[in-house]
């Protein structure tokens, strides 16, 4: 860990004094009309990670067992077509892969990564943002803003991903099929949206059996999910390109908002009855956040979030899940794990599960006396309590603390995170909260 710490000083140092000599990039943005208001734009991020961590007990990497790791991988590399084609219609696509480290796929086949996240047309239907319909393959989805995140701007160095609730079950790392309507109304902001969800058996993943103890996603059977977002801006209104909300704005808006968001699927779930019947169970997730992303005197800013979720799966629905996972495999087994609710090695905790959460951020721009963002420093601290139905009396609480050191805004960025989170384990039948373990993980963001 030492080490890792002087590299990261070794890069801030080095970086500083480029900083101020690197020019503006210009986006890669090709103008249809000679007034620019129809445009073809592409976008290139790259988030490469480095990262220390304490594994959970019994994790094994490429069959060695082992109780800490260090590992390089890439978190997201994407590539973003866009663009205002006519007066009134726009296309999106998105192409990429995520997790993408030496384990990744360690029994299979390394090369299958990339996909198309989103690939979408919308049509405005009024003459400003009032009304826009869409469809295709989309990110677009109720509960909160972080279901939605545009991962390029985030403050922290990754997103609360308990607010994609069904992240590579249903969806497609975090997109469906839909068709959705979405605008903006004076100081309200909105989106509708109905979604056609794969099942969860085309996940690339082997579905657990159906229980008698807790719900999955039913394997059988298919329904369409409705989804509901509702803002209301006390100032300015937020970014309005495309579908995804913006995690930092770093003093170039002045937003303060209230949100109300929600999800619903009839017979989402499945679980087995006591005398072996099959029955069905409805998800139901509703969230309320407050956003607030200021600018301050002296070119500082203020960003800060705070969200209350209720998510419910169905009865004693767990799932666990690392980021980027640096390990393949386990020594546990039912009788000293939490069986059947994913894989619970590696850096994996209980992240999505029936129950309450309450998530807040917080992230200070600290002053400057140049007004851009080259050579900027925020630190930022956030934190996730959560009570899952499964965990009992357990509470799950995560912690995170970082720092963002802005080479040139989020085009060019460094962050190192530090993170605990907990572990538990199954003694004589109860679930024991075991010890904390930590993560610190350094992060080179590239955005064009």
């Amino acid at each position: 860990m030492k080490k890792f710490i002087i590299l990261w000083v070794s890069l801030l140092a080095c970086f500083s004094t480029l900083a101020q000599k690197t020019p503006d990039l210009e986006a890669l943005k090709l103008k249809l009309n000679e007034s620019g208001s129809r445009y073809f734009q592409v976008t290139f991020l790259n988030q490469a990670w480095f990262r220390f961590n304490d594994n959970n007990p019994g994790t094994i990497v490429n069959g060695s067992l082992q109780n800490q790791s260090f590992d390089i991988g890439l978190r997201r590399t994407r590539m973003q077509l866009f663009g205002q084609i006519t007066d009134r219609t726009f296309m999106y696509f998105q192409f990429g892969q995520n997790n993408f480290n030496a384990q990744y796929n360690a029994s299979g086949n390394r090369k299958i990564a990339p996909f198309f996240h989103d690939a979408l047309g919308e049509y405005r239907v009024s003459f400003g943002n009032q009304l826009k319909i869409g469809g295709g393959l989309s990110i677009i989805s109720g509960i909160s803003r972080f279901s939605q995140p545009g991962i390029g701007t985030i403050m922290t160095m990754d997103v609360p991903v308990f607010a994609q609730t069904t992240v590579d079950q249903i969806d497609q790392f975090s997109r469906k099929l839909s068709i959705y309507a979405r605008g903006q109304i004076g100081h309200w902001d909105y989106r509708y949206i109905l979604s056609d969800p794969f099942p969860i058996t085309s996940n690339g993943q082997t579905p657990p059996a159906i229980s008698s103890s807790f719900t999955n996603f039913s394997q059988k059977g298919h329904s369409l999910q409705q989804q509901g977002y509702l803002i209301y801006q006390f100032f300015e209104q937020e970014n309005h390109t495309t579908p995804y909300m913006t995690g930092t704005y770093l003093g170039a808006k002045k937003i303060v908002n209230v949100a109300i968001g929600g999800a619903y699927q009839p017979h989402a779930m499945w679980q087995k009855s006591v005398q072996g019947d099959t029955l069905y169970q409805d998800m139901k997730h509703v969230a309320i956040e407050s956003f607030v992303d200021i600018p301050l005197q002296n070119h500082a800013a203020l960003s800060a979030y705070v969200g209350y979720f209720n998510t419910n799966y169905g009865s004693n629905y767990l799932r666990y899940n690392g980021s980027m996972n640096p390990a393949t495999g386990t020594t546990l087994n039912a009788s000293n794990s939490i069986s059947g609710q994913g894989p619970v090695y590696g850096n994996s905790y209980p992240m999505f599960g029936t129950g309450s959460v309450v998530y807040t951020q917080i992230g200070y721009l600290l002053p400057s006396n140049q007004g851009d963002l080259s050579n900027r420093l925020m630190p930022y601290i956030s934190a996730t309590f959560a009570q899952y139905d499964r965990l009992g009396n357990n509470s799950t609480t995560t912690f995170n603390a970082g720092l963002n050191y802005f080479i040139q805004g989020h085009k060019s960025k460094l962050s190192l995170d530090f993170q605990s989170r907990p572990t538990y384990q199954i003694n004589q039948g109860e679930v024991n909260a075991g010890n904390r373990l930590n993560s610190l993980s350094l992060q080179f963001q590239v955005f064009i």
